[in-house]
């Protein structure tokens, strides 16, 4: 009997662990299928949340001279801040940090004031500030990550203010690319003159060299490759920055001119020319504290070309997909 009854509870406690074990795992099959429902459910509203606030935040966005900005009042509603003096602190942190990185504050923080309406047909006057993109980061920044909408405005205004800043790179780089195709289209102009004129091709370089000689403050073409690290056979001018490209091709366009217009011939009165040309554009310069040999030299201009060649392919590969 001792052992029927042993080997009954055997039975029964196996039956028990088994039982046990069926209703665990059914309590965790349970668990999974709401965890991934609930996750489902958080990544669908995310993204309906995401579309909704990014909607919001370029609604209210305002565009004067070029330059976006928003109103402090309606940026306090967008990050959820239901008491003026609260949102103001965080306007203030901000305006620290702008000091912190060297910005000027005035530059992205300004006061103006609001006609608000008031019960009656009555009005009232309350103060406001203008955000320009970047004040709106640091705005976001300096508040509270748990709230929805600034963790969104962190991540917006940080992806908006990269893309202004790419875009503004962009327009400098393409402005440096223009300048030096237009130098080139200049000096080919200019050689081609002088060819007819009895100037062969050493003496337009000489004639080219002398007139950087007058630009650069006695330093003529070599001496300025030596001095900013440019091979000799390199030309200057791609690694010069805008404003000396620039200077470059005006001193150039003015040789041209006078040139013709004065029919000069020979090295030599068209070598006087351009060495007057250069150095009257270095004194225009020199008024307004520039001297172009100090200036540093910029990143080599053929591989910022094939960069922008391989960037715009890019684009249009990106384009094709998408309507694919």
């Amino acid at each position: 009997m001792k052992k029927k009854r042993a080997w009954f509870s055997e039975v029964l406690i196996s039956t028990t662990l088994i039982n046990n074990f069926f209703v665990h795992q059914i309590v965790l099959n349970l668990q999974c299928e709401k965890f991934v429902l609930k996750s489902q459910t958080r990544k669908s509203m995310e993204k309906a949340t995401i579309t909704k606030l990014s909607k919001s935040f370029e609604e209210y966005a305002y565009e004067q001279d070029g330059v976006d900005y928003w109103l402090a009042r309606e940026l306090q509603e967008l990050l959820g801040y239901a008491d003026w003096r609260n949102f103001l602190n965080a306007v203030d942190k901000a305006k620290e940090s702008c000091k912190t990185t060297g910005q000027a504050v005035s530059d992205h923080f300004v006061d103006v004031t609001k006609t608000i309406p008031m019960p009656k047909g009555a009005t009232k006057e309350v103060p406001d500030i203008m955000l320009t993109r970047y004040a709106c980061y640091l705005v976001a920044q300096n508040g509270d990550p748990k709230k929805e909408q600034i963790a969104f405005a962190q991540s917006y205004f940080a992806i908006q203010t990269r893309k202004q800043e790419l875009l503004e790179e962009r327009i400098q780089l393409m402005e440096r690319l223009q300048a030096r195709e237009k130098l080139a289209a200049t000096e080919t102009e200019l050689s081609k003159n002088i060819y007819e004129r009895g100037v062969d091709n050493k003496g337009f370089a000489n004639i080219r060299s002398k007139g950087d000689w007058a630009l650069f403050g006695g330093q003529n073409t070599s001496a300025m490759k030596r001095k900013l690290g440019i091979a000799e056979n390199r030309a200057l001018a791609d690694f010069l920055p805008t404003i000396t490209i620039t200077a470059k091709q005006l001193a150039t366009e003015i040789t041209n001119f006078n040139v013709k217009k004065n029919d000069l011939k020979g090295e030599s009165k068209i070598t006087g020319e351009h060495v007057k040309n250069n150095g009257d554009i270095r004194t225009l310069l020199g008024k307004s504290g520039i001297k172009l040999e100090q200036l540093p030299a910029e990143e080599d201009i053929k591989k910022l070309e094939r960069r922008v060649k391989s960037a715009d392919k890019e684009i249009v590969k990106k384009k094709l997909k998408g309507k694919k």
